[in-house]
């Protein structure tokens, strides 16, 4: 018999971390291996019980889910991420995949549906769900636009977050804009801050308008 397949889950609600968690316990081909509440958390407690796949939400507080992803890809590149949230926007999804996802489904999913993600991706496999895996699919299908782009490391959605916060738009005043919660928005104004390197917003909004944003 094999071993069981080592997991940590990651969420930032207790609730829902301890419930998951629980669900993944009672399938004999796993072993919870222990929880985080955010992306620090969840990179400390990899170099402590060295899992095999980390299940993941993308919305937390100090370290998100995304750029979690990304530095364990480039530490611990033999661990398989699955993201687990509520989120179905095109930008999250194909953030998740560059930052090296190698599964990515919504909160709601059928447990075994679930369970098949984690043992897929702890062999090598990459799993997304039915739905999103037709949009990843829709996406790569549509001709390649040749124009560039500035900060092209941005997505869609961050570089225009990006330009409001260089229009001098406040937090809440982008989230009603763009019809979104305040902390979304924060998580993508700290995405943005993260991939410029930018060491505050004040930078942050020079180097949008000297590329032509903010306008």
């Amino acid at each position: 018999m094999s071993a069981p397949i080592g997991v940590i889950v990651v969420d930032d609600h207790p609730v829902f971390r301890q419930g998951f968690a629980a669900l993944l316990a009672s399938i004999d081909e796993v072993e919870v291996l222990g929880t985080a509440a955010d992306g620090a958390q969840a990179l400390a407690l990899v170099e402590e019980v060295h899992p095999q796949v980390v299940v993941m939400d993308v919305q937390m507080p100090v370290l998100d889910g995304i750029e979690t992803t990304r530095r364990l890809a480039e530490t611990h590149p033999d661990v398989g991420v699955v993201v687990l949230t509520m989120s179905e926007e095109d930008d999250t999804i194909f953030d998740a995949v560059r930052a090296g996802a190698r599964g990515y489904l919504l909160k709601g999913a059928e447990p075994e549906e679930v369970v098949r993600a984690v043992t897929t991706v702890a062999s090598g496999g990459v799993v997304f769900g039915a739905v999103l895996a037709t949009r990843i699919t829709d996406f790569f299908a549509r001709p390649r636009q040749q124009e560039s782009v500035p900060f092209p490391e941005l997505s869609p959605r961050e570089r225009e977050v990006l330009d409001l916060v260089a229009a001098g738009m406040s937090n809440s005043q982008i989230a009603a804009r763009l019809f979104l919660s305040q902390k979304t928005v924060r998580n993508h104004v700290s995405a943005v801050l993260t991939k410029l390197r930018a060491a505050d917003r004040a930078e942050a909004i020079v180097r949008g308008r000297d590329a032509g944003l903010g306008r």
